[in-house]
């Protein structure tokens, strides 16, 4: 997969190996939750504790992908993220992951929906992704343990309610922020 990050009309390519695995297990009463769940987050979907009414994604198929960019400066990092499904199916939800090369700071600002879930990682709700259109816009201002001179920003789906995507290509981005202040866009 190559993801391009664009800064000032500059093209800057990275070849990212790997793939994305979902895991689902059942529930009583026949609803789903993601592998995820062993992580305990609480409010975020996917998380533990978290459920899906039956049928609300599972077996459906749903192209998920996100767009936004990222600006580093002085040891604060910024993402901004939209959510998007090309379908066929609606989703009522979906989780994102943000994965950093950097080490967040022991306190951060709560954003409403997301929560952390190590010391490098944040995940947060899409909110309701209707087919052809977009989950809620997502911003995190992240404080960083220390001043990096750059970051490496993974963005993947964490959780989508079981539903299947053909096109995993486009739900993992990676995203290099040089710590000047430019915003860099996926």
């Amino acid at each position: 997969m190559e993801v391009v990050a664009v800064r000032r009309g500059a093209v800057r390519s990275v070849v990212v190996a790997g793939s994305l695995v979902l895991g689902v297990a059942g529930l009583a009463g026949g609803a789903q939750a993601s592998a995820g769940e062993a992580a305990g987050v609480p409010g975020v979907p996917g998380a533990r504790g978290a459920r899906v009414a039956p049928g609300a994604g599972a077996g459906a198929e749903a192209d998920v992908s996100y767009h936004g960019r990222v600006r580093l400066a002085g040891g604060r990092l910024r993402v901004w993220l939209i959510p998007a499904n090309d379908g066929p199916a609606a989703l009522p939800g979906a989780t994102v992951r943000v994965r950093l090369s950097a080490d967040l700071a022991d306190r951060q600002e709560p954003v409403q929906g997301c929560a952390r879930t190590g010391t490098r990682e944040v995940v947060c709700e899409t909110g309701p992704l209707p087919r052809h259109g977009r989950g809620r816009h997502i911003a995190l201002a992240l404080e960083l343990r220390e001043r990096p001179d750059e970051v490496s920003v993974r963005v993947d789906t964490w959780w989508n309610g079981g539903a299947s995507d053909r096109n995993r290509a486009n739900n993992e981005l990676v995203v290099l922020a040089l710590d000047t202040g430019d915003s860099y866009a996926f």
